[in-house]
């Protein structure tokens, strides 16, 4: 049995692959007469899209979003919405060597001894060009929890992390690394630069916060708001850890320097003094701003060449022609947004079924 599809109530499917003439998703349980037209799904892809700097892939692609169905006179009428994205930019013979040997730290030999079989042409499905499926089904899930904001931005890039002191919101938007620190944007640059030249790659830390998740959504224990979050990032292409607050570094605090205390607010609801948890306690959101951190590592497809095997089990070397990502981190920032508005739609619509409130 394979699996394409993420959430319970707020569910969608991905489908299709890398080299094939479109890619797209369904999204399931969406609430009917939301307002919905492809404009208001296009921005989120337009941040994703390949192309846009020296920095990211070369692979020249519009990711033009079509609303197939789910949509009737601009709003959604509760059925499926099923969302197209051509392909217009392959280029299959790059990936000639590939078919003959495994290209190590990719998915290329785990495919192949899963089916037996294995589309070779940009790894097919394990592509990360599948996550643009995901961000075009986030623009839908953004809709159902309009009392929320996402924003995810780049706190590292090849060991170098960002000065908190020096956070700009605003200039996360002004470099294409999506780094909220100018003065490490520009260290970024001669690092890919570098890195690019060597025909090698780097890794990268992405942070995604949501802020205005009301208290109260997520669950006990099995379909907890921290855990569908680390299942959702995880899923991710690249993705080798997640931390919810403080994460690992938690294991290094001591009790109280770990709490997040509280004092009484002027509502009746608590003002917290820290947020450790990451706005998830018991996996129930606080009220606090919900922060998931992801670590990705550097893109598997270089020019540097790896030692290998053949699909025949013979000795090999492989290098990777193409066109491809020197940090896979860069365009991770949306997906991390989009899978976050996901997961919080989906947690959303549980908690109304559970509980009759929003």
């Amino acid at each position: 049995m394979s699996f394409n599809t993420f959430g319970r109530v707020f569910r969608f499917t991905t489908w299709g692959e890398s080299h094939g003439p479109a890619l797209g998703a369904v999204v399931d349980g969406c609430p009917p007469g939301l307002s919905l037209s492809e404009a208001e799904i296009q921005p989120w892809l337009d941040k994703r899209r390949p192309g846009q700097s020296r920095y990211t892939t070369q692979r020249q692609e519009p990711d033009r979003v079509r609303i197939l169905s789910g949509v009737f006179e601009g709003r959604t009428t509760g059925t499926p919405i099923s969302l197209m994205i051509e392909n217009v930019d392959q280029r299959s013979k790059d990936y000639s060597e590939v078919a003959k040997a495994y290209r190590p730290g990719h998915a290329d030999y785990a495919y192949d001894a899963k089916y037996g079989f294995r589309d070779y042409r940009g790894g097919g499905r394990s592509s990360a060009r599948e996550t643009a499926a995901r961000v075009a089904a986030g623009g839908v899930a953004r809709l159902v929890i309009s009392e929320v904001s996402i924003r995810a931005y780049l706190v590292e890039l090849g060991g170098d992390s960002i000065d908190r002191a020096g956070f700009d919101d605003a200039e996360i938007d002004r470099n294409p690394f999506f780094c909220p620190d100018a003065a490490a944007a520009a260290r970024w640059a001669v690092l890919l630069d570098e890195a690019r030249k060597n025909g090698s790659s780097l890794g990268a830390i992405v942070e995604c916060v949501a802020t205005g998740v009301p208290a109260g959504w997520g669950a006990p224990l099995y379909a907890k708001l921290d855990s569908e979050l680390a299942a959702a990032m995880m899923s991710i292409n690249a993705v080798k850890g997640v931390e919810i607050g403080d994460g690992f570094a938690a294991a290094r605090l001591r009790g109280e320097d770990n709490a997040d205390p509280m004092q009484p607010g002027n509502d009746g609801k608590p003002v917290f003094l820290a947020n450790h948890a990451g706005g998830v306690a018991g996996g129930i959101a606080t009220g606090q701003p919900v922060v998931v951190r992801i670590a990705l590592k550097p893109t598997s497809s270089i020019l540097t060449p790896v030692e290998t095997i053949t699909r025949d089990g013979d000795p090999s070397e492989i290098k990777t022609k193409g066109r491809h990502d020197p940090c896979v981190g860069i365009r991770a920032a949306p997906v991390a947004e989009a899978m976050m508005a996901l997961v919080l739609a989906d947690q959303k619509l549980l908690h109304r079924a559970q509980t009759g409130r929003g």
